[in-house]
């Protein structure tokens, strides 16, 4: 048993967390270079808490400079066990309005520009993510919208863009129909898979801005729309996570589905060829199984 320790990363709209007890915006260095932000540690009802902008106080980060291994390796360095993703996201379907979140519980990566990995020549590592977000965290996730009067979506599909463009509309319309998406954002990838490869449990909270540009009653995607949309799901987004410590509990019992516990087979590296440099900079999300 080890103690539970929140990590809330938070997506356009989402700066802090009220209410957290000893509050202090902390630096975290890590060798794949500085974060996005400094992290805001504190306790929320007596859990341990660690919040960390996206995008940077201000929004200075794009979806594809968001520094994401830096972001999950500073997470695990504070002893994060869990981690909650909080992001901006447009609809595909009719039923997930503006104003609703969903949790997303698949994801189809259209990223191109984005480091994927944690491992690379030298210390080589394979790691599932057939089933990418852990259905406990998604469970506390939905109980704590539900409580905070939030319509909830629970599974969806989320199809990450490079961006920052939006769609075209005939990219919505295949994302929509012939691919089977739900949702469409520009930051939960490479990020999932960093979590996994960090063996830090993953939830995604999607919070509906717009129907992208398929539907045809709204149009092409309005900025203006989106972030008037986006404060209301801000304060609903911070009820939620308020909502989580008293969910999940101070003592933090092994993962029921194995996500901390993801690089158990995963590293094919045989010891006396692994690089000593790499392996010196996987300290953090991998040292369990490298030690």
């Amino acid at each position: 048993m080890t103690n539970t320790k929140i990590a809330v990363i938070g997506g356009s709209g989402i700066y802090d967390i009220d209410g957290l007890e000893g509050a202090e915006w902390v630096t975290v260095e890590t060798p794949w270079g500085p974060p996005s932000d400094k992290l805001l540690t504190g306790t929320l009802a007596g859990v341990g808490m660690v919040f960390l902008p996206r995008h940077g106080r201000g929004h200075v980060h794009t979806p594809t400079s968001v520094p994401y291994r830096a972001n999950i390796d500073a997470l695990k360095r504070l002893g994060c066990t869990d981690v909650i993703s909080v992001s901006a996201c447009g609809s595909f379907r009719e039923e997930m309005a503006p104003g609703d979140f969903v949790i997303v519980d698949q994801f189809i990566d259209r990223t191109t520009s984005r480091e994927k990995s944690f491992f690379g020549t030298g210390c080589v590592a394979h790691v599932s993510v057939a089933h990418p977000t852990c259905p406990r965290l998604g469970d506390a996730c939905e109980t704590a919208a539900r409580d905070a009067g939030i319509s909830v979506h629970r599974g969806g599909t989320y199809l990450a863009m490079e961006g920052p463009q939006f769609s075209t509309l005939a990219e919505s319309k295949m994302y929509r129909t012939s691919w089977g998406a739900d949702v469409i954002g520009m930051t939960n990838m490479p990020e999932a898979k960093l979590a996994r490869e960090a063996e830090l449990c993953y939830a995604s909270v999607a919070m509906i801005t717009d129907y992208d540009s398929w539907h045809p009653d709204h149009g092409e995607v309005d900025v203006t729309q989106i972030i008037k949309t986006l404060m209301g799901n801000a304060n609903m987004g911070r009820a939620l996570v308020s909502r989580l410590p008293g969910l999940l509990g101070s003592d933090r019992a092994p993962c029921p589905h194995g996500c901390d516990r993801a690089l158990e087979y995963a590293i094919l590296t045989q010891p006396e060829a692994r690089d000593a440099g790499m392996v010196a900079k996987l300290d953090a999300v991998a040292g369990r199984v490298l030690s």
